[in-house]
């Protein structure tokens, strides 16, 4: 049965919080190896599934006790076809993995969801190819072929939605939308950005969701960026409807470009004060802003922070 957009509560003007840096915060913090970066890998095992399990708990604990909203993006931004088939995974078992990885999330929801805590559960899509490089650029028809069994994984599951993460390059972007269109999934594009705000390949952010926009006839719930330091991509959202799309952030901790952050071999936390005024500030820009986390070396602590510069501020829109 097809899941409406409509029904999806981020789409009102509360906020919601999502997690933080997954793959740095396991690696770093809690010292585990994630060949690849795969997140989804650690469900082959009892220890690797508590794990996953502790990491999204803080947050929904977090996201209960500040009585905000909660998306659950699922620990599956690597298990598509190309990079589970380096893990030795099966197509069956890639499908169970993606399965297995949206139970957690329920069990998780199940912990606190509750009038004050809405818990959205959706389903991770990531690039085929490296997140910062488009080193394998397909046609959109190519990317929804290639994204179709993960998305159709997640259409049968309680996923509320599908997310493409880190997306580089714009065809992508639209063939996941169109796998998720064509599955009935609602799907929220994010998009990448380098330090000037642009795409890898150069194309502008208007462009990229103008593009998205106008080949899928706006089917995407919301746009997001992910990836990025808020001072790589604030200049470049002044004005305009398409940043209206634009309804969640999930920033990078530090401001190091991503070549500086491939060969860093310690984690960059920046400031998480600093990082939760950040955000108060793109709030400003964006008013539809509403779904606010975080990717590479952040944590609980950026995400409180998040809550605690941002909170008032729907208090008295």
């Amino acid at each position: 049965m097809a899941k409406h957009r409509s029904s999806l509560p981020q789409l009102d003007d509360r906020l919601f919080l999502t997690d933080g840096g997954i793959e740095t915060t396991l690696i770093f913090l809690d010292g585990l190896d994630l060949p690849y970066f795969a997140a989804f890998h650690l469900l082959q095992t009892p220890e690797g599934e508590a794990a996953l399990r502790k990491y999204f708990a803080t947050y929904a604990a977090l996201a209960s006790r500040l009585g905000t909203g909660l998306v659950l993006e699922s620990p599956t931004w690597r298990s598509n076809p190309d990079w589970a088939t380096k893990l030795g995974y099966s197509p069956e078992a890639l499908a169970e993995a993606n399965r297995k990885a949206i139970g957690l999330m329920e069990e998780v929801r199940a912990e606190v969801e509750g009038p004050d805590t809405p818990v959205v559960i959706s389903g991770c899509v990531g690039p085929r190819g490296d997140g910062y490089i488009p080193t394998t650029i397909m046609s959109d028809k190519e990317a929804a072929e290639y994204h179709r069994e993960q998305v159709e994984a997640f259409a049968g599951t309680a996923a509320d939605m599908v997310s493409a993460i880190t997306m580089n390059y714009v065809e992508e972007a639209i063939g996941v939308t169109r796998a998720a269109q064509s599955a009935g999934m609602p799907v929220a594009v994010s998009f990448v950005v380098e330090t000037d705000g642009k795409l890898a390949t150069g194309q502008t952010l208007q462009s990229a969701v103008e593009t998205v926009e106008e080949a899928t006839s706006g089917y995407p719930s919301y746009y997001m960026i992910n990836c990025a330091h808020p001072s790589h991509f604030d200049h470049v959202l002044s004005g305009g409807q398409w940043t209206q799309r634009i309804r969640g952030v999930r920033a990078n901790a530090s401001r190091k470009s991503h070549a500086e952050l491939d060969e860093a071999t310690e984690l960059d936390s920046g400031d998480p004060a600093e990082f939760g005024s950040d955000y108060a500030d793109l709030k400003s820009r964006l008013s539809q802003l509403n779904v606010m986390g975080g990717c590479c070396g952040t944590d609980h602590r950026h995400i409180d922070q998040i809550a605690s510069k941002c909170l008032p501020l729907f208090a008295t829109s």
